[in-house]
């Protein structure tokens, strides 16, 4: 009976179970039949796995000390399919990449400062450098924190995560069309999109669009099953057109995700609304990757967030609004409306390249000694 080392880790929205690369090698067997077996798919329960039956539970971070002088950890994430026997290696998860930095830090594979620690990774998926600040007071990882999120209930450590450069780090390109805006089909009539690849390939669509009134009522969303099948149809129409799949039938259940945003009411906090579509289904609050999408297309001439959030743009870029974004705050500063809370996410130009990100917060939740069948 075959023997895997594991942690398993909280990062940010998202649970994920961490390995070191080296010990996922399993005789006679490949890495995504390690993984599936582990998580117990194909199986919409995964009852005889680790896997929680959700697109937020059914994730994998693996490890290892890189080889690059430039980066401190080579870090790939692994989308383990739940009902599907599938793994998908398209993209990154945010959320997950805030306990990189942590658990390098405790391996001792980065050393600990007085203060805080600086961690560079690399996701090896999208070829993403991650720049991760961890708290270490007295030169030691804090096991505790004050750090609240949207959809954590409880306080942990915080992590700062700065995506570098993150354009077009999936297809080449921050448009993959060449446009701020597309269309493409829902429900038999054409809409309007940003179809953009930062932090990861995602669709956005204006939700008043499809017939949505705001965003007030995730649960409806989640439930409505012709709605979700229209939006499915629409991603893999995406799929193809940013060059990521040769035909519909073949797009990723994971890429591109689908972002829905809407404007919100006068006096909100936020800058606009937003609900993502993650594995087909609503994701309880936003994968981070997405949020660095709509932060970078907040800033890109005549795109959807743009266009929902002009007032805001306007007034970063000295144009005069008297809305509320004229009030005084961090010119990167961006906050979202998620169906958890607010997230705000920032952008900073560091030596002309753009750096977009978020606080997350991490949290290690058990220690594992993970066993395989003899036969499987």
């Amino acid at each position: 009976m075959a023997s895997i080392p594991a942690t398993w880790m909280r990062g940010g929205t998202s649970k994920c179970w961490v390995f070191e690369r080296a010990d996922l090698q399993v005789a006679g067997k490949s890495l995504d039949e390690v993984l599936l077996r582990l998580f117990g798919s194909p199986d919409e329960r995964q009852v005889d796995g680790i896997g929680g039956g959700t697109s937020t539970t059914s994730k994998a971070v693996i490890l290892a000390v890189s080889a690059n002088p430039d980066v401190d950890v080579d870090y790939t994430f692994a989308q383990v399919g739940i009902a599907e026997n599938t793994v998908d290696w398209g993209s990154n998860c945010g959320n997950c990449s805030a306990v990189v930095g942590p658990y390098a830090i405790e391996r001792g594979w980065v050393s600990a400062q007085n203060g805080t620690t600086a961690v560079r990774t690399l996701n090896t998926n999208t070829n993403q450098l991650i720049l991760q600040r961890v708290p270490t007071p007295n030169g030691a990882i804090e096991r505790t924190g004050s750090q609240m999120i949207p959809g954590v209930p409880f306080p942990s450590m915080p992590v700062g995560l700065g995506f570098l450069n993150p354009a077009g780090k999936t297809t080449g390109r921050l448009f993959p069309t060449g446009h701020p805006v597309d269309e493409l089909t829902f429900d038999g009539s054409p809409v309007r999109v940003t179809l953009i690849d930062a932090g990861a390939p995602v669709v956005i669509i204006d939700a008043a669009t499809i017939g949505l009134d705001g965003l007030n009522n995730p649960a409806a969303i989640d439930s409505d099953s012709v709605l979700l099948a229209g939006l499915e149809r629409l991603r893999r129409e995406a799929a193809v057109r940013m060059g990521l799949a040769a035909t519909t039938d073949a797009a990723a259940r994971a890429i591109p995700k689908v972002a829905l945003v809407a404007r919100t009411q006068a006096g909100d906090d936020a800058d606009f609304a937003v609900s993502m579509l993650s594995m087909g289904r609503l994701h309880p609050a936003l994968a981070i990757t997405g949020s660095v999408a709509l932060t970078m297309a907040a800033h890109e001439a005549g795109t959807i967030v743009r266009e929902l959030s002009r007032e805001l743009v306007g007034a970063r870029a000295g144009g005069g609004s008297t809305g509320r974004a004229s009030q005084s705050r961090p010119d990167a500063q961006l906050t979202m409306r998620t169906p958890a809370g607010l997230v705000e996410t920032f952008y900073e130009d560091v030596d002309g390249i753009p750096v977009v990100g978020a606080v997350r917060s991490a949290r290690r939740l058990a220690n594992a000694e993970l066993l395989l069948p003899e036969v499987w």
